[in-house]
């Protein structure tokens, strides 16, 4: 419309330095005439119409945006307690009495522990969203108020009657502050230490599985050393037997030595057998040690952190809420009216 009129009216010029009076130039004026008028009633149009869209941003979509921060600020200060509360209680485990927890890994501990790696991972993945989430949704509200905020310029020598149009609403001072807030928020190093724990899970499992393979190897040599031991006493019994009684025959005391050497061949690998479990057994026990030492000391660095960020970012938002409850005017919301429903159709259509 703006730069059909401009073409309209530079026609209309250029017919009045060339003619004086013709019915040309009397069509050309009234072309203009009728552009200048629709010119005039599409900027008042729009005037109203930004107008309501700025009614609406600054009576509703900015009380929802400092409520938001409100209560975010809420949340986060109550994340903050909990993982303190989870250091604490990790920092008390340190005495516990596990003499009598079970000395060997189930299939139902690696069970758990799968679930828990799981979790972990999901935690990291929901985390990650969360915080890109809100920084995107931040980042688009500033580039639409950029948008929103530039005036609209009227190409007649006499100014549309509009109301004033405020070029700083509270609005532009949260989302600038809020942007600010976020680009510092130490999240990089809370999502490092819930990916860094998920590692330690898995290389629990690991160890886990390894573990389970060796009890499976020490479940069977304890067999073997069974069968084993049957054998020497065995054949111990039987040497121990025929030597009573054949104590007083001289003639049989090559058959005596010969058994005492196979007695001491089958006590040899039987001692073989004993210390090849006592040493899968240490191997066994190492791998739980290790796996409890990676957790010990993986798990409160994690929740460690969790309480620095939770803090930070709790902090932030309640810095972020005082300015926003000084700058605002505190004024009652107002209904929308009718026009919302154009204005929403309207930017929609633009949009979609």
């Amino acid at each position: 419309m703006k730069i059909n009129y401009q073409r309209q009216v530079a026609m209309l010029n250029k017919l009045k330095q060339r003619l004086s009076n013709s019915k040309t130039l009397e069509k050309a004026k009234e072309a203009v005439s009728y552009l200048r008028v629709r010119y005039v009633v599409d900027m008042q149009s729009m005037e109203l119409i930004v107008s309501e869209i700025n009614r609406l941003r600054d009576k509703q979509l900015y009380p929802k945006l400092v409520q938001l921060v409100d209560r975010m600020a809420t949340m986060w200060e109550t994340m903050q307690i909990h993982h303190g509360n989870q250091l604490k209680i990790l920092d008390a485990l340190r005495s516990l009495d596990i003499s009598q927890s079970p000395k060997e890994t189930s299939e139902h501990h690696h069970e758990r522990t799968w679930q828990l790696w799981v979790v972990v991972l999901e935690w990291n993945s929901q985390f990650e969203k969360l915080i890109k989430r809100q920084k995107d949704y931040i980042k688009a509200l500033s580039n639409w108020l950029k948008l929103n905020l530039i005036p609209i310029e009227s190409i007649l020598k006499e100014k549309v009657s509009s109301p004033p149009r405020i070029q700083n609403p509270p609005i532009l001072v949260l989302l600038h502050a809020w942007q600010n807030y976020l680009e510092k928020l130490p999240d990089e190093l809370a999502r490092t230490a819930i990916s860094n724990f998920a590692e330690i899970i898995k290389t629990i499992i690991s160890h886990q599985e390894e573990e389970m393979l060796l009890k499976q190897k020490c479940d069977d040599t304890r067999k073997e050393l069974i069968h084993k031991t049957r054998q020497f006493e065995d054949r111990n019994n039987k040497y121990m037997l025929r030597r009573i009684l054949d104590e007083v025959d001289q003639d049989s005391a090559e058959d005596i030595s010969a058994q005492k050497n196979s007695v001491a061949e089958k006590q040899v690998l039987l001692e073989t057998v004993k210390k090849r479990l006592k040493e899968e057994e240490e191997a066994c026990s190492a791998l739980r040690m290790k796996s409890l030492a990676i957790l010990k000391n993986g798990m409160p660095e994690l929740f460690r952190v969790m309480t620095y960020f939770s803090r930070a970012y709790s902090t932030m938002l309640m810095e972020l809420s005082s300015t926003s409850h000084r700058q605002n005017p505190s004024e009652n919301l107002s209904r929308p009216s009718v026009a919302v429903f154009y204005i929403v159709f309207s930017v929609c259509f633009l949009y979609v």
